[in-house]
């Protein structure tokens, strides 16, 4: 295996090392940029995915979403991909400080330890090259000398070989001390050279045995470290990364378990729980022998009577009706196990506008303003009677909608009962604790407060009795649907609705001509009902003393009518009974009884006969 050291295998490598470890520390900053990137781009997926999951969840808190399951689900995952956008945000947030800034940190100072590593290699390099030098300058010197020492020699031997004269003697003396000169100045240069020799032999060993190898250790150090701080980084990503797992897989789990509970047949019995009315479906329409009227003498009479049973018999059954149609009449033959469809509620002014009647009131006489007013107050109290009340009992809510309403009021109504009870035990027990110890507070200041939850226990039990009551009767109306509806029958319910009534609001339920709101849905409008009530109240007392309508005929009910609102009249089955005003197309009549009860009654559940000798036909049915 090869050594790694690179004092000793990259001794004369100087130059590519500082190349080297320059370019690592440019790839310590360019993979420092890629994790503040990728901590940006996490960042950035966290907000989206937050801004998505607010988006698509619901502004407000929609009963509907709470029922169904698959709401719910989608909730549920919104909530979790919320959760996953919070753990992209941590995820980011531990990148940029726990790799971004420490990266950011360490090349600064990575970058100032091989600056020092290189400057001490540079003084190396250049004390040896010094050194290197100087032993290039003894030596040339010493050679120079040597060889002016050599032609010193020679120039002196060449006089001796020719001391002839006097002169010539004093010539080769003179020769043989310059070369004698020259002979001990290269010496020294020898001594010099040799000097400089060893010194630089000494000064190389030093460089390349002690120098060099400790600091290219220390580079190789710097280095090894550096690639360690790369791989604790990578770590650190990935671990940052892994730490977020276990999160979005128990996220991505809730996601599951919210998924699979989903239950579409629990979701289709709750639009049950919803929207059941309760009612009965209507039963089946019985044949109506229209030859007997050919039997009897043509009459105007009997002509506005056809007339009329065709109108009623020309509208289409209930399911198929939209809004604004009125309800189909009931059959001619009652049986008990069916239900009649509620008459249309009178429109308000269709055919005879408010406004046009408060005209006619201003710009009429004294008798005249009278019927004004009478028509005045109808078209408020059927415009009342079409937008519904809310009573107290819900009975203006179809019977399993009141008996959900009702249960859910009475469930309320202990949770308020128990929260009252729970406060009164504590005020008790508080009492007691003040008459055991009178330091720690009075206990006849506890009275009024005592008195005050009492008094709102009574209120709120007073009122559960009163809603259970009502929910007894809702329930025992439903259990009487129930088995009519067990032992058969298609005829028409013995109990029929009035204008207004609960009944007819339950009944309503099934025609939606009469019952649904623009969007729809049931409505449960009270302000608007109450306010034309306190309109209508104000013509009470100009009717009091007013002459009653004539008759402009009679009239034979078909079936039984509960007269429970204001302004109808009960009726039972094949009762004879006087008309004061014919039916404007609302689906309602005006008649009255023993010349002293007067009101309204479903058209569909009477026969009219316009005729003038009816009145005797009335009168002597009364007495037989």
């Amino acid at each position: 295996m090869m050594s790694c050291n690179w004092g000793t295998e990259l001794w004369d490598q100087f130059d590519n090392l500082e190349k080297h470890t320059s370019w690592g520390i440019d790839f310590l900053e360019r993979y420092s940029k890629f994790v503040k990137e990728r901590a940006d781009i996490e960042l950035s997926y966290a907000k989206q995915i937050r801004s998505l999951s607010k988006k698509y969840h619901p502004k407000r808190s929609r009963e509907d979403e709470s029922r169904y399951s698959w709401c719910l689900a989608f909730a549920a995952t919104l909530r979790q991909l919320n959760e996953l956008s919070v753990q992209r945000e941590e995820l980011a947030e531990n990148l940029n400080t726990q790799i971004v800034c420490e990266l950011t940190r360490y090349t600064q100072e990575v970058k100032t330890e091989r600056k020092t590593h290189f400057q001490d290699g540079r003084r190396a390099q250049q004390h040896i090259e010094s050194s290197w030098k100087q032993l290039e300058s003894s030596k040339r010197r010493f050679e120079r000398d040597c060889k002016e020492a050599e032609r010193a020699q020679q120039v002196s031997d060449r006089i001796d070989l020719d001391n002839k004269t006097d002169g010539e003697k004093r010539c080769s003396l003179k020769a043989r001390q310059t070369a004698q000169q020259k002979k001990q100045a290269a010496e020294e240069s020898r001594k010099d050279y040799m000097t400089s020799l060893n010194q630089f032999n000494q000064d190389q060993h030093q460089h390349y045995h002690t120098l060099v190898p400790v600091i290219y250790q220390r580079i190789q150090d710097m280095e090894e470290r550096r690639i360690e701080r790369i791989c604790e980084a990578m770590r650190s990503s990935a671990e940052a990364e892994r730490k977020v797992l276990p999160v979005a897989s128990r996220c991505l789990e809730v996601m599951m378990d919210a998924a699979e509970g989903i239950q579409p047949r629990m979701d289709t019995r709750q639009v049950v729980e919803v929207y059941k009315s309760g009612f009965d479906p209507p039963g089946d329409v019985d044949f109506e022998d229209y030859s007997a009227s050919m039997r009897r003498s043509i009459s105007e009479s009997s002509y506005l009577d056809n007339r009329a049973e065709g109108r009623r018999q020309s509208r289409k059954l209930w399911p198929f009706i939209r809004k604004n149609k009125p309800p189909p009449p009931p059959p001619t033959s009652p049986s008990p196990g069916g239900v009649a469809s509620s008459p249309q509620s009178p429109p308000t002014a269709s055919r005879e506008p408010i406004t046009q009647r408060l005209n006619d009131l201003m710009t009429s006489g004294s008798r005249t303003r009278k019927q004004c007013l009478r028509s005045l107050k109808r078209g408020i109290g059927q415009l009342s009677l079409k937008l519904g009340s809310g009573p107290a009992d819900c009975s203006h809510l179809p019977p399993e909608q009141r008996r959900k309403k009702l249960q859910t009021r009475i469930n309320n109504i202990n949770q308020e009962i128990q929260r009252e009870r729970e406060q009164r035990d504590a005020l008790l027990k508080m009492r007691e604790v003040y008459e055991q110890s009178p330091q720690m507070g009075d206990a006849v200041s506890l009275e009024p407060r005592l008195e005050e939850v009492k008094q709102s226990l009574q209120r709120m039990e007073d009122e559960l009795r009163k809603n259970q009551a009502w929910l007894s009767e809702a329930d025992s109306r439903l259990s009487d649907h129930g088995s009519r509806r067990q032992s058969g029958g298609c005829g028409l319910n013995s109990q029929v609705t009035t204008p207004g009534s609960s009944s007819l609001k339950q009944l309503d339920n099934r025609s939606p001509a009469s019952r649904e709101s623009p969007d729809g849905s049931y409505t449960e409008d009270n302000s608007a009902e109450l306010q034309f009530k306190s309109r209508s109240s104000e013509f009470d007392d100009d009717f009091d003393d007013e002459e009653p309508l004539p008759s402009i005929g009679t009239c034979k009910s078909l079936y039984p009518f509960q007269g429970q609102n204001e302004g109808t009249l009960s009726m039972v089955e094949e009762e004879l009974l006087s008309v004061v005003e014919e039916d404007k197309g609302d689906g309602w009549t005006r008649v009255r009884r023993n010349l002293e009860e007067e009101g309204y009654v479903p058209t569909s559940y009477i026969k009219v006969f316009l005729d003038s000798s009816a009145k005797g036909f009335v009168q002597s049915s009364r007495l037989v």
